[in-house]
């Protein structure tokens, strides 16, 4: 019989369900597009990179001594006179050496083709028979003015094959021909410039070297033949098999997707939080509409476990839909972001069980443990109910929920500050301790929406008259529901709001040491990792107006056992240029030098004069003598190696900025050196107030791209403000009707839905926006060591969220508005 009734139910209410549903789908789809997609992309890579052991048997490499990531990129070059040895070894069949490094086209427009900082990565290769990319138009390079381009590069570059174009590497821009295109299947977006292999190792490298070797068996197995090989390689070299390398390519891949995935997810379920607000308060509101009818069940003989499990039921049929619908968008938005990702995005879907039973999983769960609440008020309707007309569902008192709310606020907040101090598992802690906020703060809300709504609706009292003294009355008369309502709405904009709160700080913080950090007149550096070419260092030093340009380089080494990134140059040209506050001993420009910042120095327990075993990526050890120390600098970081040591132990040096002073500042010098360095697409001069708008635009982008991601839970908010207004609406149908019998207008009707909407929404974004600055306040103070130092509140943005919130309390009362003022003022007033 309950079930039949469960049935008849979703029937009934099946517009006001509608809602719900959407809620689910929304949070669902979110989940499920994430899981498909990195599903699909590890497929994709995991095929890609699962032939290479079907064509390299064994490849040979420099062996990872600091930094780098292990395959060979990150360390010293190979010596071709390796390729030699290596074909005498029994077993090797067609040995060949491999050229990588970096490579750029100058498209028709004169710019880079690609994304030169901080994008993917722009590869170049010399072109061999055993390569992965192969030639689907004209032919491989020969000679060192010959280029190919991948297929992409062309394209977007309104490049052909006999053109004649700028390519940039780490030496000065070469102009080369266009002899062919090359297909380089599944590269999330990287671009390929392939040189025969004497102009790779020219361009790239060094002539004489390899980046590795790879090789194939003619009879023994893998293993086999890397122990042989093994054999005959100097000390800094190793062997590892095909296989070997293809794990090790496939385990940074899933590494990488998977915490794309992470990221992603932590977003999905930032919505689902939300969603579950929604389905909350549309049970709580459908049991109380239902009161009497739930109290007759009772009444004919259902006990209280089929009253909630009959409640449960419905909230089950509008799970299944609701994931059902929600895997279908999940498949769409899954698409949608392959279709983002170019060439790297052609390979297809994969359909695996995983997003299919997370997506039922989450759904089903949520959308029930949300409505059991409201099932178990539901249970509790004692049966004389159904004779009584004012029955009103049993309320908890608010005593309690203020204890509990305050409780969940207090220790969420001591949970965040945990995390944000470094304690254990800092992800967690704060993720645990943001919900705990928002649960307790939730709870709390029906309090606090009480003075602050006769706030925020003194104004529409005053000047609206009736209507807006009944939108008023109408927010605070439940205020439990209005709390629950503004609270979906409360998370997304607090995260928002957070996210732009350190997103303003940020751009104070880098101003800030912009002003403070840097003294030098202008930073000419390199837009990616080519950096700024000897020939072009020459031109800079010669503009007019020039006095001093010091060159700057990025390495790695390994200090006290660990891994680190170091600045080299010029000592006494680097503190002056970056206003380093030397606070013992001195800027000493030694050829077995360097220096460390007074937290480093500390912590190590070194002082000025201390002698320091340091190892660099050659497999080289050196002692270098500590000759300053200075306090903290964000631009330089915590060492900085004299420029001697630095070249001594990089085979190609790259320089990552060059430091100008001039005579005179103007217009004028910046100009000079502008047009000294024209000539290299890939090298900008900067000033104070460019290096700021290139950080501005860095967190620009930023803050865009996570408030993008979040807008999605703001949607399913707006959702449930329109599902609330429509229950709300078909709750006072009887009071609607005396409305209007006594001489209310159906505009005046719409007016009061739509000011009693906006109320809630600003409530729900007030309450956000506290909670978000907040939050962007505690990141500050943790983070304040590590760069962020001043704390910036956005207050123009959040006065247009603000506003944009009033908007959606607009939107979201449309419907319900004009379903209202339809009603039939006498059957309305009829309505039991």
């Amino acid at each position: 019989m309950m079930a039949r009734v469960t049935l008849r139910n979703l029937a009934a209410h099946k517009i006001r369900l509608l809602l719900t549903g959407v809620s689910v789908l929304l949070g669902v789809a979110f989940v499920a597009g994430t899981l498909i997609f990195t599903d699909s992309m590890n497929k994709q890579f995991d095929e890609l990179f699962g032939g290479i052991s079907e064509d390299i048997a064994v490849d040979v490499r420099a062996k990872k001594v600091v930094g780098g990531d292990g395959d060979g990129m990150g360390g010293q070059p190979v010596p071709a006179t390796v390729l030699e040895r290596l074909k005498g070894v029994e077993g090797v069949k067609d040995p060949i050496g491999n050229v990588t490094g970096y490579a750029a086209v100058v498209g028709k427009d004169g710019e880079i083709v690609g994304t030169p900082q901080n994008g993917p990565p722009q590869l170049g290769v010399n072109l061999t028979r055993s390569t992965f990319y192969d030639v689907t138009s004209g032919r491989a390079p020969r000679g060192p003015a010959e280029v190919a381009i991948d297929e992409a590069t062309a394209e977007n570059g309104k490049l052909a094959i006999g053109d004649t174009t700028q390519v940039v590497t780490a030496g000065p821009p070469q102009r080369m021909k266009i002899v062919g295109l090359v297909d380089t299947g599944n590269m999330m977006g990287a671009t390929v410039t392939a040189f025969d292999t004497p102009t790779a190792q020219k361009l790239l490298l060094k002539p004489g070297y390899f980046t590795d070797i790879e090789m194939q068996s003619s009879g023994p197995s893998e293993e086999e033949l890397r122990d042989r090989v093994a054999q005959v390689l100097p000390a800094n070299l190793e062997a590892i098999t095909g296989t070997e390398m293809s794990e090790e390519a496939q385990s940074d891949i899933a590494e990488m997707m998977g915490f794309f995935r992470t990221f992603l997810l932590a977003f999905a379920l930032i919505s689902i939080f939300v969603g579950a607000f929604i389905i909350f308060n549309t049970f709580s509101m459908l049991v109380a509409q239902r009161t009497r009818e739930l109290a007759l069940l009772r009444a004919v003989g259902a006990a209280r476990g089929q009253v909630t499990r009959a409640v449960i039921g419905e909230a089950v049929a509008v799970g299944v839909v609701g994931s059902t619908l929600g895997l279908v968008a999940g498949a769409g938005l899954a698409s949608l972001l392959q279709s983002q990702m170019g060439d790297a995005g052609q390979g297809g879907l994969t359909f695996t069980a995983t997003p299919v039973i997370w997506s039922y999983v989450v759904g089903i769960v949520v959308t029930v443990v949300s409505a059991y609440f409201p099932a178990r008020r539901a249970a509790k309707i004692p049966p004389v109910a159904a004779m009584r007309d004012d029955v009103a569902l049993p309320q908890r008192s608010m005593r309690i929920r203020i204890a509990l709310g305050s409780l969940l606020t207090a220790a969420g907040a001591g949970l965040i500050a945990l995390g944000l101090a470094g304690s254990g598992n800092p992800a967690a802690l704060v993720g645990a301790g943001a919900f705990g906020v928002f649960v307790g703060v939730a709870m709390l809300a029906p309090v606090i929406s009480v003075p602050v709504l006769r706030v925020l609706g003194a104004p529409a009292a005053r000047l609206m008259g009736a209507p807006g003294r009944l939108a008023r009355q109408n927010a605070l008369r439940n205020p439990r529901r209005t709390a629950a309502t503004a609270a979906a709405l409360m998370i997304g904009l607090a995260l928002i709001t957070t996210v732009n709160v350190l997103g303003s700080t940020m751009r104070a913080s880098v101003d800030e040491q912009i002003d403070t950090q840097v003294g030098t007149d202008y930073l000419v550096q390199a837009q990616g990792p080519g950096g700024v070419n000897a020939e072009a260092q020459r031109k800079i030093q010669d503009a007019p107006g020039v006095v001093a340009a010091s060159p700057t380089y990025d390495g790695e080494a390994k200090i006290a056992g660990e891994d680190v990134y170091y600045m080299a140059g010029d000592a006494a040209a680097v503190v002056r240029a970056a206003r380093l506050k030397v606070v013992s001993g001195s800027a000493s420009t030694g050829p077995s030098t360097f220096m460390l910042d007074e937290d480093t120095a500390e912590e190590q327990g070194w002082k000025a004069g201390a002698v320091v075993p340091v190892q660099f990526p050659d497999g080289k050890t050196e002692r270098l003598t500590l000759t300053g120390v200075y306090a903290k600098s964000d631009m330089i970081g915590p060492r900085l190696l004299s420029q001697q040591v630095h070249l001594r132990h990089t085979l190609t040096p790259t320089v990552s900025a060059v430091l100008v002073d001039t005579a005179t500042a103007d217009a004028a010098t910046k100009s000079a050196l502008e047009s000294a360095v024209e000539a290299y697409p890939n090298v900008e001069v900067e000033d104070q107030a460019s290096l700021k708008e290139d950080a501005r635009a860095q967190v620009d982008g930023f803050v865009t791209f996570l408030t993008i991601l979040l807008i999605m839970s703001v949607i399913i908010a707006a959702v449930g403000v329109v599902n609330t207004l429509a229950l709300s609406v078909i709750e006072r149908t009887r009071e609607i009707g005396l409305l209007r019998a006594i001489g209310i207008s159906r505009r005046q009707l719409r007016r009061m839905i739509r000011l009693e909407s906006i109320m809630i929404a600003v409530f729900g974004a007030v309450l956000g926006m506290g909670i978000g600055i907040a939050f962007g306040a505690a990141l500050q103070n943790a983070l304040a060591d590590q760069g962020l130092g001043v704390l910036s509140i956005p207050y123009g943005t959040l006065v247009v969220y603000l506003a944009v919130a009033a908007a959606i309390g607009v939107l979201a009362a449309l419907w319900p508005a004009w379903r209202a003022g339809r009603m039939d003022v006498l059957k309305a007033i009829s309505t039991e």
